[in-house]
Order: structure tokens, then C-alpha cells, then sequence
């Protein structure tokens, strides 16, 4: 992310985090490898920690990389324009989220045709596409600044295959209105049902989400980390997906596996 982090640019973008990651509806007991896009400071990824997820992320800014590594997340950091397109293996993802940033694909930083919207938008979909597997979801919260904007995004991600469309959530609210992007990688493709939009009707289930995730925080301690709930199942699993995934030097299992090591001096 381009804006540097607020308690409440923080807030807002932890629920978005946690509506997208309910609309992309992965199943908990798979322990799904995601794709964060436009990661910056590592506020959704910790999150994707705190609920089991192994993930990679990608961003444009070196500096928010380096605030994400002060964060400690679990996740693997990649300094990318995603306006390039991604190098990843083929269906290597079992699903992506994206928190404001989608936008900025619109943006073309120079004359040169490879710098135009369009040539942007279809090389980042067109390589999504191949970095997930079949069947999977991708959700991306953005901000479009008009109809046709929306209409040039949903088309590039129709154009590279994908299913799906626009959500929008809270559409009668300036205040609370965001608008999503829930695209399909097979299953159905485009036979498949666009999740339902939230509603003024919906604010009593926000609340109780809203109640659950103050929950959660009270497992920070008091420099604004998470307590650690990675017991030793949770590495076991972590390292047995990163093999399956193809990742190198994955320490080997012992019995020393997740236990708590002394503070040596």
C-alpha cells in the first residue's frame, strides 16, 4: 500500500481484510496457500496468519516490504509491479485477495503502449489466471472512480478467463459502501453464483464479526503483535504444505519441532 499506516486506515483495512477472505470462502481445514496483492506493511498478512493461512505477497514499495518485515509476518515478500504480470508457477495459488489496489492498474505511467491501462490489466489477470489452480477464487476490494472503470476491469478479467463479478456491499452508504471484485478460476467459471452484497439488513452480523475480531485483538501483547498460537500441528502442517509447494531447505521434522526454546544471553 501506498499510504502510510492510521489506527483507523488500519481498522478499515483489517475489515476488508476479513470480508474478502469471507467472500473467497476456502474451505479452513485445506490450510490454503494465498497470494496477497499489494501487500504493503503486511496489515492483511497478519491477519492471513492469525487465521492459519500460508501466503506469499507482492508489492510495488520497497519501504512498505521493509515495514512488513519489521512486522515479522509469516508470509514470503516479493517486490513486484503487478502491472508487469506475475512469474509465478502454474497453479500455484489456491486463491488471492487484494485491498486497494486494484485501481491503480488504471494508471499509465508512461506513452508506451506496455504502460497503457489495457496492456496492465491483461498481463496482471492473464498471469492471475495461471498462478491459480482449478477451481479457485480471487477477491479484490477497490476503488473505482466511475462505472467504466469497473466495466474495463471486469472485461480484462473475463478476457483472461475468469468467471464471477461485482459485489457491492453497503450500496445505499457513503460512508460504508465497498465495492468488490469476485472472480472464479473454473468450477463452473462463469456458472457460478456472485456471493450475496451486505446490506443495511446485514449491520447486526458486522457487529457480532466486529465483536469476534475485538476478540482477537486482545491476544496482542503490548507492542501491537499477536501472540504467537502456532503450536507444533501448525508447523507440521505449514512445512508438509511448503514441500508439497516445491519449496527448498524446508528444515527437516524432530522432536524438537515446534517446542519453546530458552533465552540464551
Amino acid at each position: 500500500m501506498l499510504v502510510l499506516d492510521s489506527t483507523r486506515n488500519q481498522q478499515i483495512q483489517a475489515d476488508m481484510t476479513y470480508r474478502a477472505l469471507e467472500l473467497l470462502n476456502t474451505p479452513p481445514e485445506e490450510h490454503a496457500f494465498l497470494l496477497d496483492i499489494g501487500c504493503g506493511s503486511g496489515l492483511s498478512g497478519e491477519i492471513l496468519d492469525e487465521e492459519g493461512y500460508v501466503w506469499a505477497g507482492v508489492d510495488i514499495a520497497p519501504s512498505m516490504l521493509e515495514i512488513a518485515l519489521e512486522r515479522e509476518v509469516e508470509g514470503d515478500l516479493f517486490l513486484q509491479d503487478i502491472g508487469q504480470g506475475f512469474g509465478f508457477r502454474p497453479g500455484s495459488f489456491d486463491g488471492a485477495i487484494s485491498i486497494s489496489v486494484l485501481q491503480w492498474l488504471l494508471n499509465a505511467e508512461t506513452s508506451h503502449a506496455t504502460s497503457s491501462p489495457s496492456h496492465r490489466l491483461n498481463r496482471f489477470f492473464t498471469t492471475l489466471h495461471s498462478a491459480l489452480r482449478n477451481p479457485s477464487r480471487a477477491v479484490f476490494q477497490f476503488y473505482p472512480s466511475s462505472d467504466d472503470q469497473i466495466q474495463m476491469i471486469t472485461s480484462a478479467a473475463q478476457k483472461a478467463g475468469f468467471g464471477g463479478g461485482i459485489v457491492v456491499d453497503y450500496p445505499n452508504s457513503k460512508k460504508a459502501k465497498k465495492v468488490f471484485l469476485c472472480l472464479f478460476v473454473g468450477g463452473g467459471g462463469g456458472q457460478q453464483q456472485v456471493p450475496k452484497a451486505l446490506d443495511e439488513e446485514d449491520v447486526e452480523d458486522s457487529e457480532a464479526r466486529f465483536e469476534r475480531r475485538r476478540e482477537r485483538e486482545k491476544g496482542k501483547t503490548k507492542n501491537g503483535k499477536r501472540k504467537s498460537v502456532k503450536d507444533r500441528d501448525w508447523i507440521l502442517k505449514k512445512k508438509e504444505l511448503y514441500r508439497k509447494r516445491g519449496k527448498e531447505d524446508v528444515p527437516r521434522d524432530s522432536k524438537y519441532t515446534g517446542r519453546k526454546r530458552r533465552v540464551v544471553f
